[in-house]
This record gives structure tokens, sequence and C-alpha cells, in this order.
């Protein structure tokens, strides 16, 4: 039990990463599964805007489903065009497209994926750099005495061609070779340039590592309440609306948020050193406390807020301040 009890706490650790390691390996899965039973090469003129089609195109469209099914996306951009605090302010602007640029690496993912277990697999590179425009493979055709040897190369990818059976083996080997080290120095490169900007992050952390861990631990468990309170809360809201139309009653006075309050807590925030708090939600609860203690005549003034971290499952180091 206490096996899975740590297993349990590491997962919920780690449920950010195993989402993206998960979706990665899906991705592969499919490609793979595509290659199979999907693609197949025209063995024509045709074979390199095919390849290129295949390879590109299903990446693209992962590459916009990333942002779809991004809260962030949406929390981002919700009222943007309306909303002139966040039309109006350079700093919140700019915070925005620092913001965008994570989404953009979080969906990057899954194309660069595909992108890479397609290079590996070398069937769509194969069927695309089969064909005269290849000037590696014409040093084949200028050491064979057959006439029509740069047509025939087309149609290396389906075993129809005319060259020589092992001049053909050669071809094939010979892109497959390509393929994989492109796909090798993609993996690396994104590989590398992960670590020096997660490093570079770090390192201009504006807080100490055990309290990147706290924040953290704070924003997932603040976002479970907040659901789970926005569920009861939207359920007694309704059940005294229903029961006032069906009772033909008035119904009685109910505290709901004010639609000024859900856009305080729905700004964009960042840390800072002068004021700590850990979410807009924090910041609205310790200034609710602090307007409690001076007079009715003073006048609130709204201190538009940015957030450098959208949907809470990314603490600030993480999501590059």
């Amino acid at each position: 039990m206490e096996k899975f009890k740590t297993l349990l706490n590491f997962v919920l650790r780690q449920h950010t990463t195993l989402g993206y390691s998960f979706l990665a390996l899906a991705t592969a899965g499919g490609e793979q599964l595509f290659s199979v039973v999907v693609f197949s090469c025209p063995c024509n003129s045709w074979n390199f805007i095919y390849s290129m089609v295949f390879l590109l195109v299903p990446a693209l469209v992962l590459f916009l489903l990333g942002y779809f099914i991004s809260n962030r996306t949406w929390k981002l951009c919700t009222g943007c065009c309306i909303n002139q605090v966040k039309l109006c302010s350079k700093r919140i602007a700019l915070r925005g497209i620092k913001i965008f640029v994570q989404i953009t690496m979080g969906a990057l993912v899954a194309p660069v994926t595909w992108i890479s277990v397609a290079l590996l697999n070398g069937m769509i590179y194969e069927c695309g750099m089969s064909g005269p425009y290849n000037n590696y493979l014409n040093t084949f055709c200028s050491n064979s005495s057959y006439k029509k040897c740069h047509q025939t190369l087309y149609y290396v990818p389906c075993g129809h061609s005319s060259l020589p059976q092992s001049i053909q083996t050669d071809i094939r080997h010979l892109l497959h070779a390509h393929s994989q080290i492109i796909g090798w120095s993609l993996i690396a490169a994104i590989t590398v340039f992960a670590l020096a900007s997660t490093c570079i992050v770090r390192c201009y952390s504006p807080v100490s590592f055990l309290q990147l861990q706290f924040w953290k631990t704070y924003k997932e468990k603040e976002n479970e309440v907040l659901e789970k309170k926005s569920v009861e809360h939207a359920k007694e809201m309704a059940e005294r609306n229903v029961k006032s139309f069906f009772e033909s009653v008035a119904p009685k006075p109910f505290k709901t948020p004010s639609r000024g309050a859900w856009e305080e807590i729905s700004m964009l925030y960042t840390y800072s050193k002068t004021d700590q708090y850990y979410s807009t939600i924090h910041k609205y609860a310790e200034k609710k406390i602090e307007n409690t203690h001076v007079s009715s005549s003073f006048v609130n003034v709204d201190i538009p807020a940015v957030l450098d971290f959208v949907d809470g499952n990314k603490h600030p180091a993480d999501s590059h301040i």
C-alpha cells in the first residue's frame, strides 16, 4: 500500500511531464500506424509533394490542436479584444507574448515527435527524395548505361525501377541513412534547446527552489479547490433559481462574485518581491482583508496584474519568467 501511495504521489507531482511523455508516445504510435496503413508512395513525379504533405500536414494539424486543447490559450485570449487593460497595457502585452511563446513550446511536442519518428522510419524521406531532382542520386545514373536512368529513380521506393536490384537496394539504404541522420539530429537539437532554456529560466528565478516547489503545490491545490467550489456554487445557484421558477416565488438573496471580481482573478499575474502573492486569487483575498480596515470613503484603485503562467500547472521558473 505504501508503494502504491509513493507511486501515486510521484505521478501527481510529475503529471505535466508524464502528460507530455504520453502525448509523444501516442504521436509516435500514430505515425507508425499511418506509415504502415495509409502511406503509399505514388512512385511518379508526385513523390516529393506527396511525401511533404504526409510529413508536414499532420504535424500542422497536431500543432494547431495543441493550441486548441490548451486551457492557457483560451484564458489568455478570452476578452482580450474588448478588455482595455489588456489592450492598452504594454507590460501585460509583453507578458501575453511570453505566455504565447510558452503555449507554443508545449504545442510543438506532438508535431516535432511526428516529424522525428517519420524521419527515423525513413519511408517518407525515401519516397520524397527518390527522383531526378535529387542530385546525389544522379551519381548512380552517371555510372549507369541505362538511358532513362533519371526517370526510373521515381520507381525505386516501389521496387519497380529498371535499375539493377543491387543499385536499388543501395539507393534505398542510402536514403534511409540520410533520413535517420536528420531525425536524430532534430531530436538532439530539441533536447539541447530544452535543457538550455530550462537552465536559463531557473537561473533567473526570483525565488528559491523550495519556494518554487511550494508555489507549484499551492497553485495545484488552489485550482482543485476552485474547481470544486465552482461546481458547488453553481449547483446551489441553479437549485435556487429553478426552485424560484417552479414555485413562482422571489428567490432568496444569494451571494456570488461580481463580474469585476471574476475579471480580477482572471487577470494575468507575475510574482513581485514587494507583494508576495502566489496567485490572483491570493492577491484578491489579501486586498479584501486590507479593504476591511480602511474607511468607507477610501477609493480603491484596481492595479492590473500580469500572469507569467496561466493555468497554474507551471510554476514561475518552469514558465519562463
